[in-house]
């Protein structure tokens, strides 16, 4: 066979995602896109501030789009580092930050940087499905560790799944799949658990980071934790998902700060990102104090957990992202989102995200959707028993 086992092995862990989505193209052919209620993908909808596309369509014009130095533009470095210091509460300077193509190569250099084959890297359950991916891209190896029955990190499970071989640990707040904000003294306590443990590294994955509620505010990982690093994007922010964007920020107390940082850029051209998009660092730069306007997804969040509220499900505290992440009426969370697919009603199961017993939906999607799903939800939730 041509192509790997790898590959082929690949393809299977990651097909929760995949089928859904292949699923939902199948009903909608069949039934029309307007019938089919389609919660399965984390793929933002509302359109980017007409600001940031006449950004884009002037500097287009105007700028160079030929090869800067792998770390991404000086000056764009100097307005991120500006930007991510306040943000942080930390004093970054442009050389503490590596422009990235989006959050995902973003955390594919970080892990690139710091991985041996045999290291171990923690991932806090549930989780993104690609860690894991990504994790293997570098000869690593992903170890899970349970959250707390709110989704908040456990630490004993992170203590009892701590080895002499692991490098990292990735966390992710405002959490996918869950929506959950890492409180501050959630953050407080893994620095204390983790100075026994002075050789791992903290790499926080946030780019929902904008994406929060109800007066919420997202601690920094920079301030609390001095070894650690933040691998964020535009993607959710501006809605600029397709233009793969990001940055990676490098906190200034880390030990061998210089020469992680030299091999993250490194890492940038090996792994054939070269350098992040030209334009679109740019564009991230005259931008980054701009947001979408997130009250629509709080609308649709709220919308939607009245819907579930009446069916009686429970799910985690919605405090950020576009996800609800909701407790199945039964065990098995597979059976569950096959009786919503029979409403042409799509979610992710939980197993997708390694926690069976839950399914994902994104509600990133029109309130009409919304609204016009009830009825489904509510004759599934008829077939099971309260």
């Amino acid at each position: 066979m041509i192509v790997s086992q790898n590959m082929v092995s690949y393809m299977e862990k990651s097909s929760w995602i995949r089928r859904m989505f292949e699923e939902g193209a199948r009903l909608k052919a069949i039934h029309g896109a307007d019938n089919v209620f389609d919660f399965s993908l984390g793929n933002p909808d509302i359109p980017p501030k007409k600001k940031v596309l006449q950004t884009m369509a002037d500097l287009s014009q105007s700028m160079s789009h030929g090869y800067m130095p792998n770390a991404g533009f000086a000056d764009v470095r100097e307005t991120v580092a500006a930007y991510a210091s306040a943000q942080n509460e930390v004093s970054l300077a442009a050389d503490d930050i590596i422009m990235s193509c989006g959050a995902g190569g973003g955390l594919n250099v970080v892990l690139k940087s710091v991985i041996d084959p045999g290291d171990e890297v923690i991932a806090l359950c549930p989780y993104f499905v690609e860690y894991g991916f990504y994790v293997q891209n570098h000869g690593g190896t992903l170890v899970t560790a349970s959250c707390t029955e709110d989704f908040l990190p456990d630490m004993e499970n992170i203590r009892r799944a701590i080895t002499a071989r692991t490098k990292a640990i990735i966390i992710n707040s405002p959490n996918n799949p869950t929506g959950r904000v890492y409180p501050e003294k959630t953050l407080v306590m893994l620095q204390d658990l983790l100075r026994e443990h002075p050789r791992i590294l903290v790499i926080s994955d946030e780019p929902y980071r904008k994406l929060v509620y109800d007066s919420t505010e997202p601690p920094s990982v920079l301030k609390h934790i001095p070894n650690s690093v933040v691998v964020t994007s535009a993607s959710k922010e501006l809605s600029l998902a397709g233009q793969r964007i990001g940055y990676i920020a490098v906190s200034p107390s880390i030990p061998g700060r210089e020469k992680l940082i030299g091999a993250m850029i490194l890492a940038t051209r090996i792994l054939g990102f070269v350098n992040a998009p030209a334009l679109m660092q740019k564009v991230f730069a005259e931008c980054i104090h701009d947001s979408v306007d997130i009250s629509a997804y709080r609308s649709r969040r709220d919308l939607l957990k009245g819907i579930l509220d009446e069916a009686g499900l429970s799910y985690a505290p919605p405090e950020g992202t576009f996800y609800l992440f909701v407790k199945s009426p039964v065990s098995d969370d597979v059976a569950f989102c096959n009786a919503l697919l029979k409403e042409k009603i799509l979610a992710v199961p939980g197993t997708g995200f390694g926690h069976s017993g839950y399914v994902r939906f994104a509600y990133c999607i029109d309130e009409s959707s919304i609204r016009r799903c009830r009825p489904g939800i509510l004759r599934v939730m008829s077939d099971f028993p309260s």
